[in-house]
């Protein structure tokens, strides 16, 4: 198994003082369990409990004080208690709205023990049946495999270190570019990216989208109480994935009959558990990035490879000199938009776009907030003249920074706007979505007289 980029964060975590229980958030199968029992390597003693077991579960069932419990912990994992780096993993706590408020006691009263807590079936819980103790727990997202983590799994660790810099030297862009359509191919799903790495072969790689699937499909009569949601549930991860990175409206979703309300509420669910996410669209081009709940929201998925494998277009994908020509465009919208939530940790980290305001056909891609600017991004190929979207925001923007992700080599392009605005195009190869602050730090830090400025290739 190869290390996840996130355990960086769960070692800062453990080592600022006053640190909080950790509650792990993320959709099932992303690898949470498992990156615990990396990150517990790094302890003398590591207490496990999973609460799908009923022995584990009644511990939190009973009147005991919290050193007493702690005590029973120890000796149920056949441990001795003394004063050494400790973790405590609670697995599955959503079995027990009990243990999860009993949280709050292992931050106020034990000291000695990290705690970490996680259950694949948690985010459609929280604030339902279950509440976590307010102001006494921490939460970190975990998502789907980074192309840097996808690098270092398949041995390419010179190259992860040079993209996680923003440091990919010229010449190695086309085998950067390779190794990214292989990712875009694959996806992140940890299970995934372990079996290509050790046996590099694409087809086999079905039986496990498969599983996922299932998995996924079954968790249905668990995301809803009633047997109507249920269906539209079903009804989403049946038809919805080819809708990947467009714009949806919910009523008559994917050609059912299904009303906006109880569609809505499908996909919220559906969304609690992080399968997918709604991410909609703001009309300002400044700070803060404001999204508008009442427009139609872009429809982005949980992983790149299940989408590839659910549309059946995995083969278009192989040897394709360039994403951006796969399926109108919308894999390579994926594929960034999937880095780009990658970017930061935070569970309320949510991507956006920007339309120009009511009646316009006018889109940019993406927006982010960067060093107190909004800036745009687009995902496509072509000529910079051709981005009327791109050249309408910058006619509004109070700055002269737009991005665009392609298959090319790194440049930036004097562009003017029809209307005369002066702006930089940074063109950034697509292997850069997951480290696009790192690259424009490293940009603006330099200057431009320090660049090789010249326009993209037509």
């Amino acid at each position: 198994m190869f290390e996840r980029n996130v355990l960086t964060e769960l070692r800062q975590w453990a080592a600022r003082p006053g640190h909080k229980p950790m509650v792990l958030r993320g959709a099932r199968q992303v690898g949470k369990t498992t990156l615990v029992n990396q990150f517990a390597a790094e302890y003398e003693v590591y207490l496990k409990l999973n609460l799908e077991k009923a022995v584990d579960r009644q511990l939190f069932e009973t009147d005991a004080s919290m050193d007493e419990l702690v005590t029973t912990i120890y000796l149920l994992n056949n441990q001795e208690r003394r004063a050494v780096p400790t973790l405590l993993f609670i697995d599955e706590i959503q079995n027990s709205p009990r243990a999860v408020a009993m949280l709050r006691y292992f931050y106020e009263e034990v000291s000695g023990i990290d705690v970490i807590a996680a259950g694949s079936l948690l985010e459609n819980l929280i604030d339902k049946h279950i509440t976590f103790p307010v102001g006494r727990v921490e939460y970190m997202a975990v998502r789907p495999c980074t192309f840097n983590e996808f690098l270092g799994a398949v041995g390419e660790n010179a190259l992860k270190t040079a993209q996680q810099r923003g440091a990919v030297p010229v010449p190695l862009h086309d085998k950067m570019m390779r190794l990214f359509n292989t990712y875009t191919l694959t996806g992140g799903m940890p299970e995934v990216v372990n079996s290509y790495a050790e046996h590099r072969d694409i087809i086999s790689l079905k039986y496990i989208y498969e599983t996922l699937l299932t998995g996924y499909r079954d968790d249905v009569e668990k995301y809803s109480e009633t047997e109507a949601m249920r269906n539209v549930i079903r009804h989403i991860l049946n038809a919805g994935w080819i809708y990947a990175a467009q714009r949806i409206t919910f009523e008559k979703f994917g050609n059912s009959l299904y009303r906006s309300r109880e569609m809505g509420e499908a996909f919220r669910t559906l969304e609690k558990t992080m399968l997918l996410e709604l991410a909609y669209p703001v009309t300002s081009v400044l700070v803060p990035v404001a999204p508008e709940p009442k427009r139609s929201p872009k429809l982005l998925w949980l992983d790149t490879g299940l989408v590839n494998y659910v549309g059946g277009i995995q083969k278009e994908l192989v040897n394709i000199p360039d994403i951006s020509d796969a399926w109108m465009g919308r894999i390579a919208e994926q594929i960034v938009g999937q880095e780009l939530l990658s970017v930061d940790s935070r569970f309320s980290h949510k991507r956006c776009f920007w339309v120009n305001g009511t009646g316009s056909q006018a889109e940019v891609d993406f927006v982010i907030q960067f060093d107190g600017k909004m800036i745009p991004i687009e995902v496509k190929s072509g000529h910079n003249s051709r981005m009327r979207s791109l050249h309408q925001f910058m006619d509004k923007a109070p700055h002269d920074i737009a991005v665009r992700f392609w298959g090319g080599p790194f440049s930036i392009a004097p562009v003017v706007t029809p209307r005369g605005k002066r702006f930089r195009l940074f063109n950034l190869p697509y292997y850069y979505a997951g480290q696009i602050n790192e690259v424009l730090q490293n940009i603006l830090k330099t200057g431009d007289t320090d660049m090789k400025i010249e326009p993209p290739t037509m």
